[in-house]
């Protein structure tokens, strides 16, 4: 009933078109019982009565009438079928615009598979159901209605033998009714398992090729076709089980009228005329008996599936823009890349961000252990931050709670002064820029990719953001340049290509905090080497904030503070001089991958320590 409840007010917005059309209908359904009556009158008047000077006139009127009827079909199964599209339009687009507020967490815990079935499918069945089930049922409950009020003024005792049937034909809707909602449910479940099996193996073909496994995973397919193959089954044997009983029903209709209504017109009770124009009523009560098994089917898969959406749509929103009305009369309140945010907190100018005993876990941290444990730092804005640790130390996860892709469980994380729950989130948002270490990339052109922030971007601000990502090269050597249309998610790019790609659309917004997540992994010592230089020529002329989270040491030995994470807890931190004079875990790990020890302070400018010896203009790629 929620969930009716939910969709209502998408269907009363359109209330007044469905009322005409539904009127329309009416009419039809009240012409429907005209021409029975004059195929009656054609046997009383002009095959028994000889007036053959009335068939044209009685025939004229039946014609006009069903040319009618025709039309006016025609023009309210439009009305219905133009009406279900719009709102089919409205639902899915704010099903689509819930989806995009629902936080990295929803994600992690929602099937693709789930989401897209409930996208198409299951509102496809909704839309079904408004523009073609309603006017139909009603349609033909009225016109059982109307036929039996018009049979019963024709003969009584033969309308009450052909509702003799009716008891049986409710009786066994009620129960398949009952039956076939669970199985319609199993049977929306199984098509979002058979989503997601499909396209988890399309998105991952090339592994799936790359180990060959094409026999496995056409075999794990089968497993979930099967699967729904069989709901189908099971909803079908519902209907199946009643439908003989409907048809049967349906069938001694006929039957009854040549029998009972033979004997009435033999002894004199009835006309033939009459028995004629009853005949013609009969279709009018066999009609709904016979359709009325697909209509509770249909109507059953449209509940099912309101259903379906219903539980998506009530699933909440956990992250979420403050609601001080106060904030939101706030006029002075701008965006990170234009202004500096204001939230409730007073500005501290020399703040840029700012982690105050962090804690964190994706599931509630009281049951299991956590990602993040008391972080706190600090770092003045246009400073540069290395993120370092193992995998799984939970680099990613620090850096993600600063737009807050997820919500801190304990603790606050700050941006220039202010809690960043106290911002608008698109506000905050809009001034954070990242390059994730998992890239994606739109099947658009590479110009359409490094603009998808900044939409309306003038070229020069493409051309300089690959140009600092070191992208610009391959770029112009492209069949098409920066026309040239990129495959889903890059294909036909190698790992680097995209890196660099994404690094540019991160670069292009111009934001005040840029956060750059293992972007050059991909990428050789030299291309690095030159994103670098191109970075930190770039931070001279902003006040940019940037976070580099890397494995490579090499990404954030220039970086002002470096952070060393183990086990979700910050264990060494300082800039790269202080962690190699410490001997730690930084100074052990920078010694395996570039085979040297650095001795920080006895060496001058552009200089390094190897093997005692002050070496200078050494790359510190170790090239």
């Amino acid at each position: 009933m929620r969930a009716v409840k939910w969709g209502w007010p998408y269907v009363a917005r359109y209330k007044w078109r469905l009322i005409f059309g539904l009127l329309v209908n009416t009419v039809n359904v009240a012409l429907m019982l005209v021409n029975p009556l004059f195929a009656g009158l054609i046997v009383r008047d002009v095959i028994e009565g000889g007036q053959s000077e009335l068939l044209p006139r009685y025939l004229t009127i039946m014609i006009v009438i069903t040319a009618y009827r025709s039309i006016s079909r025609y023009f309210f199964t439009m009305l219905f079928e133009h009406t279900s599209q719009k709102i089919l339009f409205n639902m899915r687009r704010d099903v689509y615009h819930r989806l995009h507020k629902q936080s990295f967490s929803w994600f992690d815990k929602n099937r693709v598979g789930d989401t897209m079935s409930r996208m198409t499918g299951d509102l496809e069945a909704i839309r079904h159901f408004i523009a073609f089930v309603i006017y139909m049922v009603i349609e033909h409950v009225l016109l059982y209605v109307a036929a039996i009020i018009v049979m019963a003024t024709i003969s009584l005792p033969l309308t009450f033998a052909m509702l003799l049937t009716t008891p049986i034909v409710v009786i066994a809707a009620l129960r398949q009714s009952k039956g076939v909602r669970p199985a319609f449910r199993n049977v929306r479940e199984q098509f979002a398992n058979l989503n997601s099996t499909c396209g988890e193996n399309i998105g991952g073909n090339r592994v799936v090729k790359a180990f060959t496994k094409e026999d496995h995973e056409t075999e794990k397919f089968t497993v979930v076709n099967k699967a729904f193959y069989n709901a189908n089954l099971d909803a079908a044997k519902v209907r199946i089980k009643y439908f003989p009983i409907m048809e049967t029903c349906a069938a001694l209709l006929p039957w009854i009228l040549l029998l009972f209504g033979g004997l009435l017109t033999i002894f004199g009770h009835m006309y033939l005329y009459q028995m004629v124009a009853f005949g013609g009523y009969l279709w009018m009560v066999d009609a709904p008996t016979r359709i009325f098994t697909w209509a509770v089917n249909d109507i059953q898969n449209a509940a099912t599936s309101i259903d379906k959406v219903y539980e998506m749509m009530k699933q909440p929103i956990t992250i979420k823009s403050p609601e001080d009305e106060e904030r939101e009369k706030d006029k002075t309140l701008g965006t990170l890349s234009q202004i500096p945010c204001k939230g409730t907190r007073p500005l501290d100018p020399a703040m840029g961000v700012e982690f105050r005993g962090v804690s964190f876990n994706y599931t509630p941290f009281e049951t299991s252990e956590l990602i993040l444990k008391n972080i706190s730092f600090r770092v003045e804005r246009g400073q540069t931050v290395g993120i370092v640790g193992a995998t799984g130390s939970g680099k990613t996860t620090l850096v993600n709670l600063i737009a807050r892709f997820y919500d801190v469980c304990k603790g606050e994380v700050l941006v220039d002064g202010v809690n960043v729950r106290d911002y608008k989130i698109p506000d905050l948002r809009r001034g954070i820029s990242y390059a994730m270490q998992d890239v994606f990339l739109y099947s658009d052109t590479v110009e359409g990719n490094i603009a998808f922030g900044v939409p309306n971007a003038p070229m020069e601000t493409i051309y300089k953001a690959a140009e600092i990502a070191d992208a610009a090269e391959f770029i112009r050597a492209m069949p098409e340049g920066y026309d040239t249309i990129v495959g889903e998610r890059g294909v036909g790019l190698s790992g680097g290509q995209k890196q660099r790609i994404s690094l540019a659309r991160a670069i292009a917004t111009d934001p005040s905090i840029l956060i750059l997540d293992d972007v050059t992994s991909a990428v050789d010592m030299e291309t690095e080497h030159r994103i670098q230089e191109a970075l930190a020529e770039m931070k001279k002329e902003s006040e940019r904030t940037t976070f580099i989270v890397a494995h490579r040491l090499s990404s954030v030995k220039d970086a002002d503070l470096i952070l060393v994470l183990t086990n979700g807890e910050i264990t060494e931190r300082g800039t790269h001089d202080e962690l190699i004079h410490h001997g730690g875990y930084y100074a052990k790990l920078f010694e395996e991958q570039t085979g040297r020890h650095d001795e920080p302070s006895e060496c001058g400018e552009n200089h390094s320590l190897t093997n005692g010896e002050c070496q200078k203009g050494v790359n510190p790629n170790g090239a």
